[in-house]
């Protein structure tokens, strides 16, 4: 018997000699992508052999893996057998979507430069010789027993600091941040801060110990803005009519806010008022709407940002409930479509630092691109709509248990896989991606996107092609009006791709790199989006997969005040491309639509 150890999801236990690491996989329930139920003929188990000693390659990997994969030891699971302990690394792309926010977890490679100081003292007890007022007490205690010096308390935490004081003791840790206290609690707290990625769709939370840089915990919602519009137009639209209508919609965000830090402080046992420092990232919009800042005139040309300029501001000011004096940190926008979480990817991913001509997207409901070519970046940003979430699909759903999330067509045998290996309920964006491209590369659609003669399409009002039949049921399907829906959205993404490419009088052959974040990049197949013409027809070895980056760029910024600096840069550096001054792009957004 061997140790399998699974990482970065941390699962770690027992393997048979005769027992495939696909099947270790399945029993310490390490859900692993697997279309062909572990033939090896679908390549998509694929694993990164760190230490240990396993079986040789099989012909089946050899066919499905590029030599560069096989060269950096990547293994399909299916095809591996342990003979030794072995530690494996699955990348994002190999898991299933309910498992995929886990990788979105690691860690932050950064060294810990936090705006947030700590010090525990025990301060003078107060005598009737010495009646010091408490917060010159407190400011005393500091300055002897650090080199810190305050000159400041919080006017929020004077509010409550007397008696908190007495509860204590007269022995706290004081939060300092530049010449301000800003909170107290027992000795040894931990503090933390709290980074957050609000998308126009979803929201993801992240509680980070602010001197370690250790994540705590994640949790991710969706954005209950969506009742008010799927889109940022709609939403820009909604909020203009009064200022009572703004407020609400403000108040929708910092609510949600207050909830994720209730819970993850929940979660680690931790108390809100222990957050001192709060980073949030979103699109323009988003940014604006969550400050209360105005957004009508972001809903017409010239489409122009209240500010762009990085925000700092009191937490406490819009409602959020945190440490009493805890500030909230908003990295700067760029433009009025590309914001701050924008910045906050290409933070994360270096984008800014390679010498290799670079397209960095992140794709969701707004996409934001970014190319990057011998140091000049050129972004924009394009309305890729909701699909890839699910919405306006006939049979469209979240990545939940029973979506389909990935399909193949070979020979008239159809082979579908579901989160959570559960029976078919719908079609998640991925799922809607492969499917499209299976039916491309089957011919059962034509370069237009029209629906062709097959057994399994009925064409009726509306011809579709038949997923999964349900007993009982309607059959889940994917209809000609959800092919127009995804070629709508994959038509957008690649004419922004090719409008940035020719601003630089570059071809898409000339792009050495392409790095794809967002949740739904992360679930997505990439031969799939190279398939519809999604992407540029590049060698998949290009293209990487890196997870929520806008998260990871809002942590960065949390924990680090020259990555807040480095984040500025960026954003001055970073171009900007409006889509709607490029000439002729509509016909070039229609010529983006054909598979």
């Amino acid at each position: 018997m061997f140790t399998i150890d699974f990482e970065p999801v941390g699962r770690r236990g027992p393997c048979k000699p005769d027992q495939s690491l696909l099947e270790s996989a399945r029993e310490l329930n390490v859900d692993l992508v697997s279309i062909c139920g572990g033939t090896g003929t679908c390549g998509h188990c694929k694993v990164q052999i760190i230490a240990g000693r396993v079986t040789k390659r099989t012909l089946e990997e050899e066919g499905e893996l590029s030599a560069r994969e096989l060269e950096q030891g990547f293994r399909l699971a299916c095809q591996v057998y342990p003979l030794s302990d072995v530690k494996v690394h699955v990348p994002p792309e190999s898991l299933t979507a309910p498992q995929r926010t886990q990788v979105e977890g690691l860690e932050v490679d950064v060294t810990p430069e936090p705006p947030v100081h700590a010090v525990d003292v025990t301060l003078t007890t107060p005598t009737l010789d010495s009646a010091t007022p408490d917060d010159a007490n407190l400011l005393s205690a500091v300055a002897q027993a650090s080199s810190l010096h305050p000159s400041a308390t919080d006017f929020h935490l004077q509010q409550t600091l007397s008696p908190r004081l007495r509860e204590l003791n007269w022995s706290v840790s004081a939060a300092i941040r530049g010449e301000e206290v800003i909170a107290v609690a027992a000795p040894g707290t931990k503090w933390v801060g709290l980074a957050v990625d609000i998308g126009t769709t979803k929201i993801a939370a992240y509680l980070v110990e602010m001197f370690t840089g250790k994540t705590l915990a994640a949790k991710g919602l969706m954005n209950p803005q969506i009742s008010y519009g799927e889109d940022l137009v709609t939403r820009i639209v909604a909020a203009s009519k009064t200022p009572a209508d703004s407020a609400k919609l403000q108040g929708l965000l910092v609510e949600a806010l207050n909830q994720l830090a209730s819970d993850l402080c929940a979660e680690t046992g931790l108390d809100v008022e222990t957050i001192v420092e709060a980073v949030v990232v979103g699109n323009t919009a988003i940014h604006h709407l969550f400050l209360g800042l105005p957004v009508r005139q972001l809903g017409f040309a010239p489409y122009v940002p209240a500010t762009c300029a990085p925000v700092e501001i009191k937490a406490h000011q819009i409602g959020l409930k945190l440490a009493p004096g805890a500030y909230l940190y908003m990295l700067p926008n760029v433009a009025g479509y590309v914001g701050a979480d924008h910045v906050a990817m290409l933070l994360a991913t270096r984008t800014a630092d390679f010498d290799k001509t670079t397209l960095a997207i992140d794709i969701g409901t707004n996409t934001e691109i970014c190319l990057n070519h011998k140091g000049q970046m050129t972004s924009t940003s394009c309305a890729s709509g909701p699909a890839f979430e699910g919405a306006h699909i006939k049979f469209g759903m979240r990545a939940a248990p029973g979506a389909i999330e990935h399909m193949r067509l070979e020979n008239d045998r159809l082979e579908i896989q579901t989160i959570g290996a559960e029976a078919p309920v719908g079609v998640c964006g991925s799922g809607l991606l492969d499917v499209v491209a299976q039916l491309r590369l089957n011919g059962l659609l034509d370069r237009s996107g029209r629906m062709m003669e097959h057994p399994r399409i009925h064409k009726g009002t509306v011809a579709e092609f038949i997923l999964a039949e349900r007993p009982g049921q309607d059959p889940v399907t994917i209809s000609q009006k959800d092919v127009r829906e995804l070629q709508l959205a994959k038509g957008a993404i690649r004419a922004g791709i090719q409008a940035l490419v020719a601003a630089v009088g570059l071809g898409e052959e000339d792009i050495e790199q392409v790095i794809i974040a967002g949740a739904f990049g992360t679930f997505i197949d990439v031969g799939s989006a190279v398939m519809i013409g999604m992407l540029p027809n590049l060698p998949l070895e290009r293209f990487s997969q890196v997870g929520n980056a806008a998260g990871t760029g809002a942590r960065l910024a949390l924990i680090s005040m020259s990555q807040r600096a480095k984040a500025a840069e960026i954003a001055a550096r970073d171009g900007y491309i409006e889509l709607a001054r490029v000439p002729n792009f509509q016909r070039k957004f229609a010529e983006a639509m054909y598979l």
